[in-house]
């Protein structure tokens, strides 16, 4: 596999990392990565950018990248959102400064998750 995917295994997000040699799956957990769904809802001046150019959006994903944030998979969607974007970060102020640097160029509208992995949810709820 050339490319990192994201699959339901486990119950928990995880990545298809391949190599020369062979592929294996790493967790964020591996990494001590938070990760979040990041909701993206484009602005009048965001369609635009986007359909001007189109690749702005690869740009964006580099630019998170130097501020800490890896874009584990990412979805554009129909409906009430634009993109679904998947990603790891190392903690929640991290993930903040990319919401309010990218919130505030005007040219998207994000809700951000934070999500816990499913086994460690199930274990919270039964008191473990």
């Amino acid at each position: 596999m050339s490319e990192r995917n994201c699959n339901a295994q486990s119950n928990q997000l995880t990545g298809v990392e391949s190599s020369k040699s062979k592929s294996r799956i790493v967790t964020a957990r591996e990494h001590d990565l938070a990760v979040y769904i990041l909701l993206s809802k484009l602005t009048a001046e965001g369609r635009k950018t986007v359909r001007e150019n189109p690749g702005r959006i690869q740009e964006v994903n580099k630019e998170i990248e130097k501020l800490g944030v890896k874009v584990l998979s990412q979805y554009a969607t129909l409906g009430p959102y634009d993109f679904v974007n998947v990603v790891e970060a190392p903690d929640n102020k991290t993930i903040v400064k990319v919401s309010v640097e990218l919130g505030a160029r005007g040219t998207v509208e994000i809700t951000t998750l934070p999500t816990i992995v499913l086994d460690e949810f199930v274990a919270t709820v039964k008191g473990k």
